[in-house]
């Protein structure tokens, strides 16, 4: 850790692969609800906040990018209730292993794609945003910020 590096305020190395959940718990809870609400959209594929989710596979053949939808986003749903599953019951825990903090990461992103999606971030936001405390967004922007921050933590525990 560098002299004037912030010590992680998510999880922290414990040596022998384990890591100490140090998330607060307001935090917690906030983010169990998010990725709860996230489990629930699951449910509806066909959703538009979930577009970023399942991105066209091919792009010029329509026919064959609905049979890979068809065949692959089952899948992928059932991968992502279970790394979100796994997830939710970590943050009841303090000790977890790096395949835990992969679920993380996994269910962290899927969160920030679906807030981007209803946020209406581009790729070429430059994150330069001010909001207000009295935009109806301002909450959706605090949990995006927060799953952010959350999972660059998370990549700088796990990061040698």
């Amino acid at each position: 850790m560098g002299l004037f590096r912030d010590p992680n305020w998510v999880v922290r190395p414990q040596g022998n692969g384990r890591f100490k959940v140090v998330l607060r718990a307001d935090l917690r809870g906030a983010l169990s609800n998010a990725l709860d609400e996230l489990s629930d959209l699951l449910d509806d594929p066909d959703s538009p906040v979930l577009a970023r989710l399942s991105p066209p596979a091919y792009l010029q053949d329509p026919d064959k990018d609905v049979e890979y939808q068809l065949l692959a986003g089952e899948e992928l749903r059932t991968s992502r209730r279970a790394a979100i599953d796994a997830v939710r019951s970590m943050l009841e825990q303090t000790d977890v292993d790096e395949d835990d903090l992969w679920a993380w990461l996994q269910s962290l992103n899927a969160l920030r794609l679906v807030l981007g999606t209803l946020l209406d971030i581009s790729d070429d936001d430059d994150g330069g945003r001010d909001v207000h405390d009295d935009d109806p967004a301002a909450p959706i922007w605090a949990l995006y910020d927060l799953a952010t921050v959350v999972q660059y933590q998370v990549i700088q525990a796990i990061s040698p």
